[in-house]
């Protein structure tokens, strides 16, 4: 089978779909300075013919998320692009999937996070699913947490973790890091994501975990 994955910065969402065996990956990005490890294409999705994603049987896409995160709602000069990508989706007659973050205008068909694949990472995305259907896994209280140093906490520059907007917690993770120096390498980030071919820390705190896109292959 063949898997279209758009917006696929390094691959994360690739990788799991390739780990089953049944799939090949080709992505497209506007970026071109990622590590994309399988067949890529560097463009604007939304200029692509239609004609174009006639030869995928599924499609993944994960459009820029910094917009949606609580923080930047309100702020201008991040790209909004979930709708138009859905829009654009419904247009190929694919089974398709879109993945962005809690409270984006992404309909959540499904959780999932780090610690329901034994990751030591509290990374929750929601997946809109259109095409086909994927049980929910258990979402229970978390029993890992970067206060304790028991996740890893692999956010943009590691600082600022969101803690679902737990402003109480996240002063304590801010207490925290004043007490104990910052000590989590590149290496620390690729075990807790279950990644080996990136080594920027950047690009690693915006991955995906190949364990969640390997969940829902199974299901496809």
């Amino acid at each position: 089978m063949k898997l279209l994955d758009l917006f696929c910065c390094c691959g994360g969402i690739s990788k799991g779909f390739y780990n089953t065996g049944r799939f090949e990956c080709t992505g497209v990005d506007i970026k071109d300075n990622h590590s994309y490890p399988y067949e890529f294409i560097h463009s604007d999705i939304f200029k692509l013919p239609l004609e174009f994603f006639g030869q995928f049987d599924l499609i993944h896409a994960s459009p820029p998320c910094q917009g949606y995160i609580h923080t930047n709602k309100n702020k201008q000069g991040y790209e909004r692009l979930a709708e138009r990508t859905r829009t654009l989706l419904l247009k190929t007659g694919k089974p398709f999937i879109i993945e962005n973050v809690p409270g984006s205008p992404v309909r959540k068909d499904l959780l999932l996070c780090g610690e329901m694949f034994n990751l030591k990472l509290i990374r929750h995305r929601i997946f809109e699913i259109t095409g086909f259907a994927v049980m929910q896994p258990v979402h229970t209280k978390h029993k890992i947490s970067v206060l304790n140093r028991t996740a890893v906490p692999c956010y943009s520059g590691g600082f600022k973790p969101g803690f679902w907007n737990n402003k109480e917690r996240q002063k304590q993770f801010l207490i925290m890091r004043k007490k104990e120096p910052y000590t989590y390498t590149s290496q620390d980030y690729q075990e807790a994501l279950g990644i080996n071919w990136v080594e920027d820390k950047g690009h690693l705190t915006q991955m995906i975990p190949p364990k969640y896109s390997e969940y829902i292959a199974n299901y496809f």
